[in-house]
């Protein structure tokens, strides 16, 4: 076994083309970073249309992608892959299918999707390097209950699906609020049974009468502020908890990954309840956190001797220019995030190399089709993005050294 174990680490791979066949200078030395790494890792954003078909699930924010995208991602150095996001189950079971056979016909090692809840409930386990290696990924929603893998019983089949980290959002109001609230419940006339209909096809959720109300889709909890809160389901967090334990006491470097959509007030902040879910991830046994889901980069976190990774942003983001949600320059720009662990997987350093998608010019132009591969930033661009993330990371108590166009930290 080495006595040095490196990670390439990198913002999720929103992927439809094939892009190998690029030659800018700045991609083939992003190239090199994932290369020379001893396992370079990725959130493949998507689903594959494949030997099983499907049919979209979703309106203007479908995606779907051919096979190849999964050679281009093995062809540029990535060996490792979560599978669990909210494109996972764009085209349903059939997708779920298709994705894992392609995956599993390339070797990745992979996790976050499985065929039935048992299956996506286990830590993905490979030797790399002479290292054990082991991933749990989750996906956070928010999403359909249906696109989640379930187990089979007695006249209902098993459903191939995402492994699911269940989270509940509420509405927090106001006393008066809350009474006004339980007031026009009670005048539209909305009763269990509406609340039901309005469930389907998810689960109804479980409700306390005396500090929640229900209307529709909306689920409201008397409180003292006006606000937002998650409910995290125990029972997954459980799950998940118990696979990054196994794995660790095999001596397997874990990752945990989770994708979610459920932001704070903007991208940039972290909310409290990853933050919660990050330490016990650590707490359990995982060696690194890594999120995506919020498309921007966000502060990094040493907790107890080892990193959580926010948000790495987007690495490759293929998406129209009529999306103009995905303008702003910091979608645009992330890192490479190059995790160093020695022979008892206690973290050494971590190497930040800074990425803008299509290069600075690009990121001019205002179109985005001609963003398709990420650059290795250099100069005034490559401080912009390691100086923001530096600033965002030291309110985390992180120290972040800036050398040579290279982020630095050291444990």
């Amino acid at each position: 076994m080495k006595e040095r174990f490196t990670f390439a680490l990198t913002g999720q791979s929103l992927i439809k083309y094939d892009i190998r066949d690029n030659r800018a200078p700045a991609f083939t030395k992003v190239r090199s970073l994932l290369c020379e790494a001893d396992l370079a890792f990725t959130n493949f954003e998507g689903t594959i249309l494949g030997r099983h078909g499907g049919w979209p699930l979703k309106g203007s924010f479908f995606g779907c992608s051919d096979p190849v995208v999964l050679d281009c991602l093995q062809g540029i150095g990535f060996d490792a892959l979560s599978l669990s996001n909210n494109h996972a189950f764009d085209l349903g079971p059939s997708g779920v299918l298709s994705t894992l056979e392609e995956v599993e016909k390339r070797g990745f090692l992979h996790a976050g999707l499985g065929r039935d809840q048992g299956e996506v409930s286990q830590a993905s386990r490979a030797t790399v390097s002479g290292r054990p290696v082991a991933i749990v990924a989750m996906d956070g929603g928010p999403g359909p209950d249906f696109m989640y893998a379930a187990d089979g019983k007695e006249g209902r089949p098993a459903r191939p699906g995402v492994n699911r980290l269940g989270i509940a959002q509420r509405i927090e109001v106001d006393g008066p609020a809350f009474e006004h609230l339980a007031a026009i419940r009670d005048q539209v006339g909305y009763t269990a049974i509406d609340l039901a209909n309005d469930s389907q096809p998810d689960d109804r959720p479980n409700l306390d009468p005396e500090k929640e109300i229900a209307i529709a889709r909306a689920v409201f909890r008397r409180s003292e502020r006006c606000g937002r809160s998650v409910n995290i389901d125990a029972a997954d967090l459980e799950r998940n908890l118990g696979a990054i334990t196994a794995a660790a006491k095999d001596g397997s470097l874990v990752v945990a990954y989770l994708h979610h959509h459920h932001w704070a007030s903007d991208w940039y902040q972290v909310p409290g309840w990853v933050s919660g879910v990050a330490r016990a991830c650590i707490d359990a046994g995982a060696s690194l956190f890594v999120s995506h889901g919020a498309p921007v980069l966000q502060p990094i976190e040493i907790y107890r001797g080892r990193p959580i990774f926010y948000s790495l942003g987007n690495f490759i983001f293929h998406v129209r220019s009529e999306k103009s949600t995905w303008t702003a320059p910091e979608v645009w720009e992330s890192v490479v995030a190059a995790p160093t662990f020695d022979a008892d997987n206690r973290l050494v350093e971590i190497r930040l190399h800074p990425v803008v998608i299509g290069g600075e010019q690009a990121l001019e132009d205002g179109v985005l089709e001609r963003r398709l591969a990420p650059h290795l930033a250099t100069g005034a661009g490559a401080q912009r993005i390691l100086a923001r993330l530096a600033e965002q990371s030291a309110g985390l108590g992180t120290d972040i050294q800036l050398s040579e166009g290279v982020g630095l930290i050291q444990v």
